[in-house]
């Protein structure tokens, strides 16, 4: 838990780096270089090894898959932190992700640097939202996770 806790620092600065280029790239017109492509292959990478690491947490913990087997599909999409652990988060994640490598396939397409650099920035931007949106952020009444045994309500 505490890798993927650190890994989603890694993609956030990851993905607001490839954001930054991509605004710098639009605005001097330059050309979508190797530091561009680098970036987004480390995004990639990361956001996938959070995406491997989160899938095994689902399963084998308490929040997902044994929370729906558990208490039943009814039961917790009528909770709202038991619904943000078995289907919010990882649903608005694995969107992310999608965006993400898709955002970076952009960048490998025969296409003017110009739009390389527009539409790898609206792929990205768009993720880093459903990203941010679907972090169980401390602050967020559903950042508890829903334990077995622990009252719904």
């Amino acid at each position: 838990m505490y890798v993927h806790n650190v890994g989603r620092w890694v993609v956030i600065i990851l993905l607001v780096t490839a954001i930054v280029k991509a605004i710098g790239g639009l605005a001097n017109n330059r050309p979508y270089a190797s530091g561009d492509k680098k970036v987004g292959l480390f995004l990639m990478i990361a956001a996938h090894l959070m995406l491997l690491i989160g899938l095994y947490q689902w399963v084998v913990g308490p929040w997902g898959l044994q929370n729906i087997q558990n208490l039943g599909m009814k039961t917790v999409m009528q909770d709202k932190v038991a619904r943000f652990w078995a289907v919010e988060h990882i649903s608005g994640m694995l969107l992310g992700i999608i965006l993400i490598t898709i955002g970076r396939g952009v960048g490998k397409k025969s296409i003017s640097n110009r739009l390389k650099h527009r539409r790898s920035f609206w792929f990205f931007f768009i993720a880093l939202i459903l990203i941010l949106a679907s972090v169980p952020w401390p602050f967020r009444d559903v950042a508890r996770p829903l334990l077995p045994g622990m009252q719904l309500g």
